[in-house]
């Protein structure tokens, strides 16, 4: 009996190792076909998703509470398991080097775990050739056996897009591959118990790896020329929305918009590809100046507040400044890698503390992680300058008049508006007497 029959019939277990963003929509997937255990080393975490709470909120309450996920923090329960899916983070140091220490860990936990015959499936982001270099070494020196006889693995790069409920696990093609054919069968058919779109099938482990890098890398570098064309449209008087809205008229336009880029992809991803091809002589000529563009764009807004703020007569240094937004992307609660910062560190540059409001993002976390406390909107008043730096549908939701009550009570033209990503009515902005600025 193949492993793919035992788990349908429930004589065989599949564990899940990390349940973030990315950990907890698969399980629970997974779970409503099979007997699953969810494994993290956050105790607070599991508490949590024993509770009926998820903490990431890509996953309801109900469905937490019905899920029949055993979840657990103890690493001796992966030894149950035949077909483990490990999706934890892979960061990167202030250097820009990947920082592999938490797939590291979690590759000598399951080491240390594993049976023979057990498959083991990567859907971390790394870089092409890890898997094979990095992550079987570390499984067969703590299992003492042997990967493609005692062992097997495989790759399928995660596609999941945190905050997004239209694309999901189920209806995401999967990229699949593995060290042989047999191994790479039994993938595909335990991926197509709950995958609805289907799996597709690649060579070898390392284009698989490269596929996920290469997916982001794209993206990152499309929205560094939309933010390069910002920067020249800003000079030129041309509004960048406008000329986009336009643009996508023909049936080809690609429709990236300028903004922030951060988060624990498209910010990270480009340099787990530059790296290893640097390490192999290859210096990138367009994925790290993409990189750069948008690595400066925190910067780039801070200066246009600073200077909007000096064109309405006010004090920079003496303004109120509040920041709507701290979650890397839109209606999204993870703050990892979030790009406001880079706004934030700049204006402290000039002696600004501003006020960061976010509805979305959890309290503890945004403090714990940047030491950034999270006001409620309800406190943002008096402002000189409000930052409107994440495009959430709360903040969308607000109409230009909405915006002036956040103000303090002062002729409109001393009060300044940043609109990073657009949202509001240009027509309004204009008539509302305000001075802004759009990216």
């Amino acid at each position: 009996m193949t492993i793919h029959e035992k788990i349908l019939q429930k004589k065989a277990k599949i564990a899940v190792i990390g349940l973030g963003y990315v950990g907890l929509p698969i399980a629970v997937s997974f779970a409503k076909k099979a007997a699953v255990i969810g494994y993290d080393i956050n105790d607070k975490k599991i508490e949590s998703y024993k509770n009926g709470e998820d903490v990431t909120q890509e996953v309801s309450g109900e469905v937490l509470q019905n899920t029949s996920i055993d979840f657990t923090t103890d690493e001796n329960r992966l030894s149950e398991a035949s077909f483990i899916v490990i999706t934890v983070p892979t960061p990167i140091n202030y250097d820009h080097t990947p920082d592999l220490s938490p797939v590291i860990q979690a590759s000598k936990s399951v080491g240390r775990n594993i049976s023979r015959g057990t498959i083991i499936v990567y859907e971390s982001t790394v870089y092409p050739g890890c898997t094979d270099d990095v992550c079987i070494p570390i499984l067969e020196k703590e299992s003492r056996m042997k990967c493609g006889v005692d062992f097997y693995v495989g790759y399928s790069p995660e596609r999941i897009n945190p905050g997004d409920k239209v694309h999901r696990f189920e209806n995401i093609c999967k990229i699949i591959a593995a060290c042989d054919d047999i191994t790479l069968s039994e993938i595909k058919k335990v991926y197509e118990m709950v995958i609805e779109a289907g799996t597709y099938s690649v060579s070898n482990i390392k284009t698989a790896e490269a596929i996920k890098v290469v997916e982001n890398s794209q993206r990152d570098i499309n929205i560094a020329f939309m933010n390069e064309l910002a920067m020249a449209f800003d000079r030129m008087g041309i509004d960048t929305n406008e000329v986009v809205d336009g643009m996508n008229t023909k049936w080809n336009a690609l429709g990236f918009r300028p903004g922030l880029v951060g988060g624990h992809c498209i910010g990270v991803d480009p340099y787990y590809f530059t790296y290893e091809a640097e390490k192999l002589g290859y210096h990138s000529q367009i994925v790290l100046n993409g990189r750069i563009v948008n690595e400066n764009m925190g910067a780039y807004i801070a200066n246009a507040a600073l200077n909007q703020m000096i064109l309405a007569g006010l004090t920079p240094v003496k303004a109120n400044v509040a920041i709507f937004g701290m979650a890397f992307k839109e209606n999204c609660k993870d703050v990892r890698n979030s790009k406001v910062m880079d706004v934030i560190w700049k204006l402290r540059e000039n002696g600004i503390e501003p006020v960061v409001c976010d509805p979305l993002v959890d309290k503890d976390e945004a403090l714990r992680t940047y030491g950034i406390k999270i006001e409620s909107e309800i406190d943002v008043k008096d402002m000189d300058c409000i930052i409107v730096a994440v495009a959430h549908d709360c903040f969308r939701n607000h109409s230009v008049e909405d915006m002036k009550s956040f103000f303090k009570d002062a002729s409109d033209n001393k009060r300044v508006i940043i609109d990073v990503k657009g949202i509001f009515n240009l027509k309004e902005l204009e008539s509302s007497g305000m001075r802004f600025w759009r990216l």
